[in-house]
C-alpha cells in the first residue's frame, strides 16, 4: 500500500507536466513563425519530462523502498538530444528562408 502522501506528490508532479504540455501547446499554436515556435515548446516539454520523471523516482523508489535512480535516464538524454535537434532544425530552416530568396541575417564566417 502506497502512503497517501506519496500519491498526492506524484499526482501533482503529474499534474504539472500536463500543465507544461499544455503551455508549450499553447505557445505553439500562438506563435508566428517557425523561428519563433522552436524554443518556448521545446523547454516546457522538457521541464514535463523532468516532472514525470520524478514522479516515477518517486514513486517506484517508495515502492521498492530503495532508490530508483534509472528514471533520470530519459529527461537526461532529453536534455542532450533536443538543443542538438533545435540547433539542426533552426540550421536548416534558415538554409531555406536563404535559397528562397528571404531576408534573413547574414550568414556568420567562422574564418578571421
Amino acid at each position: 500500500m502506497m502512503p497517501l502522501w506519496v500519491e498526492i506528490i506524484v499526482a501533482a508532479l503529474l499534474l504539472l507536466s500536463s500543465g507544461f504540455a499544455l503551455i508549450g501547446a499553447i505557445g505553439l499554436l500562438r506563435m508566428k513563425d517557425f523561428f519563433q515556435r522552436m524554443h518556448p515548446p521545446a523547454l516546457a516539454s522538457t521541464l514535463g519530462a523532468w516532472s514525470v520523471a520524478l514522479a516515477s523516482i518517486i514513486y517506484f523508489s517508495v515502492l521498492k523502498s530503495g532508490p530508483v535512480l534509472h528514471g533520470w535516464l530519459i529527461p537526461i538524454l532529453l536534455a542532450i538530444t533536443v538543443p542538438v535537434t533545435t540547433l539542426l532544425l533552426a540550421r536548416t530552416a534558415l538554409f531555406r528562408k536563404r535559397m528562397a530568396g528571404d531576408d534573413v541575417p547574414a550568414e556568420v564566417s567562422s574564418r578571421r
